[in-house]
């Protein structure tokens, strides 16, 4: 019997933030599937927790959690990085296919934002349907990102007048700092901007763990508040144990 898979954007973790479609949907399946980092990672557990309180809010009933394992990724800067994620996709599919496996009826993978934006969530629903082990029908529940709380939060648009916004992570900033003026930069623990030539060319606006009671904004000339964000990043981390950062960069 083909079961339902629905890949829920919660938001950047703020309970009001949720949908209303994605809280009819968190009524109608049946369990909720939540990758698990907390047996190295013991910090994420605040993460669980956030989930839980999202669901309390919005599910009727008590919701019923499965907690996956989550496979550790290579995060050394292999030689082949896109092997590398690769592996680790293939990975997580195996680890909620069993999950799926020992769990019947319908069922949902809560994500943080939106699964369609630098979220691996659709790719593992897809590897697991490309296994055929599960037979499953997969929809995808669209959520705020928090790059579109960053820019609400800063009371900015994120595109200039006629002009494109690039997205990237802090692994490419360097390298599309050369060539884009108007950038959003994900997945950037090291907080790459600090090390742009021209600091005083750059505008930031940034944000940590938007939506929480933990949240974090610093917006300035880049020469002159990157050293703050790298101390409100690092407030941040300490506050939860896990920090969820993005910023803005605009050429001046």
């Amino acid at each position: 019997m083909t079961r339902r898979l629905a890949l829920v954007g919660l938001g950047p973790g703020d309970p009001e933030l949720v949908t209303e479609q994605a809280a009819r949907v968190l009524n109608e399946v049946d369990y909720f599937l939540v990758a698990d980092k907390t047996e190295k990672h013991p910090g994420t557990a605040d993460l669980l927790a956030m989930r839980e309180e999202i669901c309390a809010r919005h599910v009727r009933g008590r919701p019923r959690f499965v907690h996956v394992p989550d496979p550790e990724r290579d995060r050394d800067d292999p030689v082949d990085y896109g092997a590398a994620v690769r592996d680790w996709h293939e990975a997580r599919a195996v680890a909620f296919e069993r999950a799926l496996l020992e769990n019947e009826g319908d069922a949902a993978i809560l994500v943080w934002g939106d699964p369609a934006l630098y979220d691996s969530a659709i790719r593992l629903a897809d590897r697991i349907v490309e296994r055929g082990v599960v037979d499953l029908t997969v929809e995808v529940i669209p959520g705020l990102s928090s790059i579109q709380f960053l820019a609400a939060r800063h009371r900015q648009v994120l595109n200039t007048i006629g002009g494109p916004v690039t997205i990237t992570t802090g692994r490419r900033l360097l390298q599309d700092a050369a060539h884009n003026d108007n950038l959003v930069v994900v997945l950037d623990g090291a907080l790459t901007c600090r090390r742009l030539p021209n600091p005083d060319d750059w505008q930031l606006w940034w944000g940590a763990n938007l939506g929480s009671a933990d949240e974090k904004l610093v917006a300035g000339r880049l020469s002159e508040v990157v050293d703050e964000a790298w101390q409100a990043r690092a407030e941040a981390r300490l506050a939860r144990g896990w920090v969820m950062d993005t910023y803005l960069l605009r050429r001046c």
